[in-house]
């Protein structure tokens, strides 16, 4: 009986380390004709503005590969910000423009960052805009009632 339980488990173990190695992965070599996105600048700083100014940057970009650049996705880190990206592929060697506004109905300091996925070897790459949004102060939500206090 200790002969086939001593078996039970070594096969047991045996079973469970073989099926816990990992297959090698496959590594496909970098395509050298591979699109390559290159921005004239990743950030932008819009320092201090008004609330409800014009708050948008155009970020200009070269496609320094061999092959079309095709911009897949451009994603903001939130719904405060809007990227506009070009839908048709950049052809080796010319210029592209993405357009980022952000809403500056709200008030304070800002950090958003936009991603931008593409066929690029050197994709995703990430912009960022901060800045600071000044305005009036936020009023009272029930002027000339005491807001603290029961019964009053």
């Amino acid at each position: 009986m200790k002969k086939v339980l001593f078996s039970l488990v070594i096969l047991l173990y045996l079973g469970l380390t073989a099926w816990g190695q990992e297959t090698p992965k496959q590594v496909t070599p970098p395509n050298p004709n591979a699109p390559e996105v290159t921005f004239e600048e990743t950030s932008h700083d819009f320092a201090t503005l008004q609330k409800g100014d014009e708050c948008s940057y155009e970020f200009k970009f070269k496609n320094t590969g061999k092959e079309p650049l095709i911009l897949a996705n451009c994603q903001a880190s939130c719904g405060c910000t809007t990227p506009s990206c070009p839908k048709e592929p950049i052809a080796p060697g010319m210029m592209g423009v993405i357009k980022v506004k952000y809403d500056s109905n709200r008030v304070g300091v800002f950090s958003k960052t936009v991603t931008i996925t593409s066929n690029a070897k050197n994709s995703p790459v990430v912009l960022s805009i901060k800045g600071k949004i000044e305005g009036p102060a936020q009023e009272e939500a029930f002027p000339g009632k005491n807001n603290g206090g029961m019964g009053q």
